[in-house]
This record gives C-alpha cells, sequence and structure tokens, in this order.
C-alpha cells in the first residue's frame, strides 16, 4: 500500500512538472509578445506594465512548481540509487533549469544585456516544452551534447527572432516618429 501511495504521488509530481512547463513556456511567450507590443510604440503604457506584471508572476510561479517538482524527482531517484545514473535527458533538464534561473537572476540585476536575456529565457523554455514533448515519443535517448546542440539552437533561434522583430519594431516607430516631426 505504501508504495502505490508512492507512485501515486510520483505521478502527481510529475503531472505538475509538466503543468508548470507548459505554464512557463505560455507565460514566456506572453511575456516576449507583450515586450514587442509595448516598444512598437516606444513606451509602455500603464495596462501593458500590469499585464506584464500578471506574466511575470505567473513565470516565477511556474519557476517555482518546476524546481520543486524536479526537486522532489531527483530526490526520489537520490533514494533509490538511480540518480548516480541520470540520463541525458534528465542531465539537460537540470541544464535547462539551472540556465532559466542564472539567467532570470542576472536580468533582474540588469547584468545580461537585453538582446540577450529574453532569448536565453525564451530558448530554454522552448528546450523544456521541446523535451516535455519527447517522453511520450519515446524519444528521449540521446546524448547530452546531442542535447546541448538542441538546446543552443532553440536559443540561437530565439536570439535571431527576438533581435529580429525588435529590430524591425524599433525602426517602423523610428519612421513613424519621423513622419510626424516631418509633417
Amino acid at each position: 500500500m505504501l508504495e502505490f501511495q508512492h507512485m501515486l504521488f510520483v505521478s502527481v509530481v510529475t503531472i505538475i512538472q509538466s503543468f508548470s512547463i507548459s505554464l512557463g513556456v505560455g507565460s514566456s511567450t506572453l511575456a516576449i509578445l507583450n515586450f514587442f507590443a509595448a516598444i512598437a510604440d516606444g513606451k509602455i503604457e500603464p495596462a501593458e506594465r500590469r499585464m506584464m506584471g500578471i506574466v511575470y508572476i505567473i513565470l516565477r510561479i511556474a519557476m517555482v512548481l518546476i524546481l520543486g517538482s524536479t526537486m522532489y524527482l531527483l530526490a526520489t531517484e537520490f533514494a533509490t540509487g538511480e540518480i548516480f545514473n541520470l540520463s541525458a535527458f534528465a542531465l539537460g533538464q537540470l541544464t535547462v533549469i539551472g540556465v532559466l534561473y542564472l539567467n532570470a537572476v542576472l536580468m533582474t540585476a540588469h547584468v545580461v544585456p537585453s538582446a540577450l536575456g529574453p532569448s536565453v529565457q525564451a530558448g530554454s523554455w522552448y528546450t523544456l516544452g521541446t523535451l516535455s514533448a519527447l517522453v511520450p515519443l519515446s524519444l528521449t535517448n540521446f546524448t547530452y551534447l546531442q542535447f546541448i546542440l538542441g538546446y543552443l539552437t532553440w536559443v540561437v533561434l530565439a536570439t535571431i527572432i527576438v533581435n529580429s522583430t525588435m529590430l524591425i519594431m524599433k525602426s517602423k516607430h523610428a519612421s513613424k516618429e519621423q513622419a510626424k516631426t516631418s509633417a
């Protein structure tokens, strides 16, 4: 009976981890879209600021739930001795979670440039989402090097998309401002 209860609790924690990753991917997407909307006109309106605050709270909740659920699952593996045989999948998950936390702290401290911080977060969230999507497909048997290459691909792709979009929006805003001053 105790084993059944433990397995049930591990299943619930795993579901919480999965939901938290989904919540993080979605709110990270909203955070970037809110940021784009805010810079599109060159100023952050009070309503935009409030909405961004809500999205950041949801992101923090997702991060805390991911950390808590992952630590519990790791503790379970540690208790069974399986932690010493972590798969590249598990190591990859831990790597991404570590980068998410480190980058969030560095962005809050304004140490990471705005051209890199948001895209590292986005690439990290999308990597976690991708890892979660691979589980039901049983596609988790990859090497850590393969994981790192996939992770870097997500971060580079996110960096290109975020920075290209910011450049386009800034140039459109500059063109509008120039048209106003010319008229």
